[in-house]
């Protein structure tokens, strides 16, 4: 189970929404399942495939890590969205994820947050299970 605050999940989806029709991401930063405090970062990927991909560079991982570290935390997970389309893992999501990572995958209708779906990957990267999402 992956725990997010309300006003986490408000700041997602406006970061998301600010970023349609493109996909929008980042950092979920927090400990033992629960996220404590987000980054949203730009979508660092080519103009012509920011509809339907994101980027995270190295750099931008980095300043993650150590701001989680600076806090006393970690990097639990990523966000982004999938713009007028279903939130579950695509394949390409699957070849760049991390096991033991939460991924949050919001689907954004029109510039409209409709859902929020949180995602592992299995260990030996074969597939994702979807995880519970408690939002308090």
């Amino acid at each position: 189970m992956l725990a997010v605050s309300n006003d986490l999940i408000e700041q997602i989806k406006k970061h998301i929404e600010d970023a349609y029709p493109e996909e929008g991401a980042g950092f979920l930063i927090g400990v033992d399942g629960e996220a404590k405090k987000i980054i949203s970062l730009p979508n660092a990927r080519e103009d012509e495939a920011r509809h339907n991909r994101f980027l995270i560079t190295p750099e931008e991982y980095l300043k993650a890590e150590l701001t989680a570290d600076r806090l006393g935390l970690s990097l639990i997970g990523v966000f982004h969205s999938h713009p007028d389309c279903p939130n579950i893992p695509s394949e390409y999501d699957r070849e760049w994820a991390q096991p033991f990572f939460s991924y949050i995958i919001s689907r954004v209708d029109n510039g409209r947050t409709v859902g929020h779906r949180s995602w592992r990957l299995m260990e030996d990267r074969s597939k994702y299970e979807e995880e519970e999402i408690k939002i308090s």
